[in-house]
């Protein structure tokens, strides 16, 4: 079953094995190195995914998550990030780049100031500076630079491109009602309000990539903490996205990083990617903890999700499928 076809808008993947975006400390400060084009290309040529998620680029300096976080902010990064599209796809994997602001866990190389929904600390990754809210206006600006990173991933081979709207970072501040504050249209009286940012990004970068590119949207649905997001939220969320044009959803935390602090079992987002699997006609991908085969085949077979994520285990390993 983990090694059925499944196909997405237009493009069709071998198998529901996913390798999900994991940040590797492999770049020199944003830029592609050959230790980087390496790894990416074992893992798709040992343990054969279908679909691989470079780890989450930034699309401004300003919005750097760390130090070493890959980038695609500038159209000089076109060439460094087709080695790495070249290299997945000469080991039978497909690709999708994942774009990202850091919001107010944003560590940008000149120190200036950081940006999120409102004057709240990050949750995850606090930081000794406050954030500035958004201007409406500065709101637009960025939409309008996810666009323009998407068209990089698009020149640079990508097959696909993620929005990351999880983990804490910009636009999964204005998602969760913990870290949004405002009382203007993105604020967080209702659930429109709160993705309206997601959705503004999501239409400008259908634009750009055409009708039959493939976008998905990673989407931090439930913070497992009291006050935030929860797995109902996700669900209405869901609904919202599919009907904005996305073509998979890709489900994880979302104050709370990638874990899940009430349950450590093998695919412990599965609780929430089922009720939005029911929800949406749209694949649903789940991640968290699967280690093993077998979980990742009893997962699928459980109608959890259409796709499977392995990340730590592949992470470690690039032989990880082969041994399993």
């Amino acid at each position: 079953m983990l090694y059925d076809p499944i196909t997405i808008n237009r493009l069709t993947l071998k198998s529901r094995l996913v390798m999900p975006p994991m940040q590797t400390g492999r770049t020199d400060l944003g830029h592609v190195t050959d230790d980087l084009v390496n790894y990416y290309h074992e893992r798709a040529l040992y343990s054969k995914p279908g679909l691989i998620f470079t780890e989450h680029s930034c699309i401004t300096e300003a919005g750097r998550a760390a130090k070493e976080q890959l980038s695609i902010a500038d159209d000089g990064m076109i060439p460094e990030h087709r080695r790495l599209t070249d290299a997945i796809h000469a080991a039978g994997s497909r690709v999708f780049v994942q774009l990202n602001h850091g919001g107010s866990s944003a560590v940008p190389f000149d120190d200036g100031e950081i940006v999120s929904a409102s004057a709240v600390a990050n949750l995850r990754k606090p930081s000794p500076r406050m954030p500035r809210p958004l201007t409406v206006s500065e709101i637009h600006e960025l939409e309008d630079a996810y666009a323009r990173a998407a068209l990089r991933a698009l020149e640079a081979g990508y097959d696909g491109v993620e929005i990351h709207c999880a983990h804490a970072y910009l636009l999964n501040q204005f998602y969760s009602p913990l870290s949004n504050l405002r009382d203007d249209e993105y604020g967080a009286a209702c659930m429109e309000n709160r993705v309206r940012f997601l959705l503004e990004t999501m239409e400008k970068v259908r634009a750009v990539i055409g009708a039959d590119c493939p976008m998905a949207v990673r989407l931090g649905g439930a913070d497992y903490m009291p006050g935030g997001s929860t797995e109902e939220d996700a669900v209405e969320a869901a609904r919202l996205i599919e009907q904005a044009g996305a073509d998979l959803l890709d489900i994880s935390g979302g104050m709370c990083g990638y874990i899940r602090p009430d349950c450590k079992e093998p695919g412990y987002f599965g609780s929430m990617t089922e009720k939005v699997r029911r929800a949406v006609s749209i694949p649903v991908i789940l991640t968290g903890g699967v280690a093993k085969l077998a979980d990742a085949e009893r997962l699928l077979a459980e109608g959890k999700a259409d796709l499977i994520g392995v990340g730590r285990a592949l992470l470690l390993d690039a032989h990880w499928a082969e041994k399993a």
